[in-house]
């Protein structure tokens, strides 16, 4: 992949997970502010586990996406430094079809798929 490429799917990607947070930030907001009209005893409450499960979830995606950008981040500074493409365990290209899939990808398949097992 050029890095013509990889700068734009990076930027792209990061466009939409940025965006992504955004959303996430104020569902969980909207959350706290509902599980507040209906007080903080959560345990006696018919819809507390409900509201309690939500917001873990919720907060979980937060989290996921926040360390999506993370790794989006990484794979810029791999682009400026000339080693994007290249896994960082073997040193193999990484396939574009891999990349295009997952632009932060820092392993070739072969690679992700042994540190799988």
């Amino acid at each position: 992949m050029a890095e013509w490429d990889a700068a734009a799917a990076l930027s792209e990607a990061r466009a939409e997970v940025e965006a992504r947070i955004g959303a996430l930030r104020r569902q969980l907001g909207e959350i706290r502010e509902v599980s507040s009209w209906t007080g903080a005893d959560d345990e006696h409450d018919p819809e507390g586990q409900t509201i309690a499960f939500e917001r873990a979830q919720v907060q979980g995606l937060l989290d996921d996406a926040r360390r999506e950008l993370v790794e989006l981040d990484r794979a810029a500074v791999r682009v400026e430094d000339g080693t994007y493409g290249c896994c960082e365990r073997c040193g193999a290209p990484i396939g574009d079809e891999r990349l295009a899939a997952l632009p932060a990808a820092a392993t070739c398949i072969g690679c992700a798929s042994r540190a799988r097992k």
